[in-house]
């Protein structure tokens, strides 16, 4: 499927399904969200790497605005809806300040189909999460695609999230964190070791020379 989406580059890479609250500013970005409410239209975020607009990136939907400002500017909700991909830019719109895209709209797997893989991976995420102490800000509820649930929760890269942002298949973008996962492995362990010794100190141990090899 082929369609024009008016655009909104950032520096952020966003996944199908992810909530974002954004706060427009822009001249050019408050007249395009205004007409994305007046005609229920739908926006798009090419993600944005190294200065530079990606060929990939995210359609969004608004769902709520929440306040607008009296110099015209606006506090919205959005939620990610498809991935797209730019087939070309158009960079001067009639009336219009801000740009769009050509865009089409690739076949994106969101089952998972391998529920073992989905549940080792969460599971790894969780424990991670659990030994930063940073519990609440783990997801509360899987979606369907568990790999844009946890994208943001594995200490990937810009890039890395954007590589991730161009596989199609569940199972393709699960192993990839899996990989990634495996990688970080030697650090998750050291973690979890250094968090033993804390709470080790401070308790009384039954120690003799014996413990020592002595």
């Amino acid at each position: 499927m082929i369609n024009f989406l008016p655009i909104f580059p950032l520096d952020i890479v966003v996944y199908p399904g992810e909530m974002l609250n954004l706060h427009i500013f822009e001249p050019r970005y408050k007249q395009m969200i205004r007409e994305c409410l007046k005609e229920n239209k739908a926006f798009g975020i090419p993600a944005v790497l190294n200065g530079q607009m990606q060929e990939y990136g995210t359609q969004m939907e608004i769902t709520e605005l929440v306040k607008e400002y009296d110099n015209g500017e606006m506090d919205i909700r959005t939620r990610g809806k498809a991935v797209f991909r730019v087939l070309e830019v158009v960079k001067s719109i009639p009336e219009k300040l801000f740009q769009g895209a050509i865009a089409d709209f690739p076949a994106n797997t969101m089952q998972h189909g391998e529920s073992d893989i989905a549940r080792i991976i969460y599971e790894e995420v969780k424990r991670l999460y659990t030994l930063l102490n940073v519990e609440e800000k783990f997801p509360a509820h899987k979606q369907e695609a568990i790999s844009y649930e946890v994208a943001h929760f594995v200490g990937l890269s810009r890039q890395q999230e954007y590589e991730l942002l161009c596989l199609f298949s569940e199972v393709q973008r699960l192993e990839y964190i899996r990989r990634h996962l495996n990688q970080i492995l030697p650090t998750i362990k050291e973690l979890e070791e250094v968090k033993a010794r804390i709470q080790r100190n401070g308790h009384f141990r039954d120690l003799s020379l014996k413990d020592f090899n002595l």
